[in-house]
């Protein structure tokens, strides 16, 4: 039995009560399956998700085609899965077989509304299309209805460093409660706006290349063009850099080749493959 609430099993003595009476109100998906039909048990997590999504959109009423024999045979089923759609008493549409996700939004889309987008995936969504703008404004509407949502406020800050406002930002972060700010995207955040007030008023890349070209060891353009890697997410080349910068001066500026290598890490996680790999080549280079 699933656990979601917009899921029961249908049964021939609650069928006229659960489906035929409660599709006056919400529509209810007939779902006829069996222990034994493999495509019934593929279908069955898709409409379980989609039930969910629509938060009572629809329902979905199971019945069990070999315990419910004889309301499996009123309702003409030949084949497993079979699918019949219950509107306002009426069966109005169905399908046979596990159709794909897409398949079964569009029978749904005919007959039962949308659910509302979560205002937090829209703002998501138009931040990864480039409209930072436009997130922000959605982020920042939830943030007074909810001042104590964490996960807004960190997408706040987030945005308002993208945005160049780094002040605003670390503002943001500060606010956090202490075991807040040691969680990873917080920690992340932290990391990158401190790389961003280091960058600064950065030589360009290709200025950074030239030099190196001319003097391969130069630390200053070493850790320069690192951070400049690290602003473009371009962080493998950031950790060569480092690494290079450790070898060729380890005592610049106080270690700060090392320092800002763990600070990339925090900042990457330990999942990251690359991560792993360089903390390989210093601990190798350490001892």
């Amino acid at each position: 039995m699933s656990s979601s609430p917009y899921i029961f099993d249908a049964t021939i003595e609650n069928f006229q009560e659960k489906v035929m009476q409660a599709s006056m109100q919400t529509p209810v998906l007939v779902d006829v399956w069996a222990d034994w039909c493999a495509p019934c048990k593929q279908l069955m997590p898709i409409l379980e998700k989609l039930a969910n999504e629509y938060q009572g959109g629809f329902l979905v009423a199971k019945v069990n085609a070999d315990q419910q024999q004889e309301l499996t045979g009123s309702l003409g089923v030949k084949s497993l899965p079979t699918i019949i759609l219950v509107k306002n008493g009426q069966a109005v549409d169905g399908f046979n077989g596990a159709l794909p996700e897409s398949e079964i939004r569009k029978v749904l889309d005919k007959h039962v509304e949308a659910p509302a987008e979560d205002p937090y995936e829209t703002a998501h969504k138009l931040w990864e299309e480039g409209d930072v703008e436009g997130a922000l404004a959605i982020l920042s509407e939830l943030n007074q209805k909810d001042p104590n949502d964490l996960k807004v406020l960190i997408d706040l800050a987030q945005l308002k460093a993208e945005l160049g406002d780094l002040e605003t930002a670390e503002n943001v972060l500060a606010s956090l409660p202490p075991e807040e700010k040691m969680q990873h995207q917080a920690k992340q955040l932290a990391a990158r706006i401190k790389f961003m007030k280091q960058a600064g008023e950065l030589p360009s890349v290709a200025e950074l290349e030239k030099t190196l070209e001319a003097s391969p060891r130069d630390p200053e353009a070493l850790h320069q063009l690192a951070l400049r890697h690290v602003l473009e997410e371009n962080n493998a080349e950031a950790m060569d850099l480092l690494i290079r910068l450790m070898q060729a001066a380890p005592d610049y500026r106080e270690g700060i080749a090392k320092t800002t290598l763990v600070e990339l890490f925090d900042k990457l996680g330990n999942a990251n493959p690359d991560v792993r790999t360089y903390r390989r080549k210093l601990y190798t280079l350490m001892h």
